[in-house]
C-alpha cells in the first residue's frame, strides 16, 4: 500500500529488483487498499506480503515483511530459481 512505510520502503526494493534484473524476473507491486480484491484473491492477511511463483505460476514461496533485495535473490537462490 502507498499507505504503509515498509510497503513504501519495498515499493524501492521492487523498483531495484526490476532494474537489476531486467526480463529475468516481473516484479509486481499490488496496492490492497486501492485493490481489495487482489487481497482476497492472493489470500493477503498482512502488508507488505512477497509471493514468488515459478514458472509455471505456482507459489513456491511467501514472505511477509520488509525483504531486502539481497535477502530475496538469495531466496530464489535457495528455491532454485536462477535468475
Amino acid at each position: 500500500s502507498s499507505r504503509c512505510m515498509s510497503c513504501i520502503e519495498m515499493a524501492k526494493v521492487l523498483d531495484a529488483l526490476r532494474a537489476s534484473q531486467g526480463t529475468r524476473l516481473t516484479v509486481d507491486f499490488i496496492d490492497v487498499f486501492e485493490q481489495p480484491e487482489a487481497g482476497d484473491r492472493y489470500k493477503i492477511s498482512l502488508i507488505p506480503t512477497q509471493i514468488f511463483y515459478d514458472t509455471a505460476g505456482k507459489e513456491i514461496c511467501r514472505h511477509t515483511g520488509y525483504f531486502a533485495h539481497d535477502d530475496i535473490l538469495a531466496k530464489f537462490r535457495e528455491l532454485g530459481v536462477k535468475i
